[in-house]
């Protein structure tokens, strides 16, 4: 499964946050796409409609197991897909932002 850490990202790479709407809610990162796993093949059109044409979708989740599931999907749909390892609890221990559903400080739950 293609992974990348949060070292690899860049600011501006595209980000999609499987988590479920309270954990959202409670912090995540600034700018992601949230498209919860459990509405994930429902909603597929909104990421096709955001993601970047030619480019990577990191997808991301509490700890790496929705993510690395939803990113076997997509690789199987033909989308350069890459598993965050470590999800959003390396990304907040990393020090990046963590925003709630309000733009103020987040917390990952």
């Amino acid at each position: 499964m293609p992974t990348v850490t949060i070292g690899d990202l860049s600011d501006g790479d595209f980000l999609l946050d499987v988590r479920e709407d309270d954990e959202w809610q409670a912090g995540h990162a600034p700018g992601a796409l949230h498209i919860p796993m459990s509405d994930f093949v429902a909603r597929f059109g909104e990421l096709t409609e955001a993601a970047p044409q030619d480019g990577k979708v990191n997808v991301i989740c509490r700890s790496g197991g929705r993510s690395a599931q939803v990113t076997m999907y997509l690789a199987q749909q033909g989308i350069d897909a890459v598993n965050v390892d470590g999800g959003m609890q390396v990304w907040e221990a990393s020090g990046k932002t963590v925003v709630d559903d309000k733009d103020q400080p987040g917390t990952v739950i």
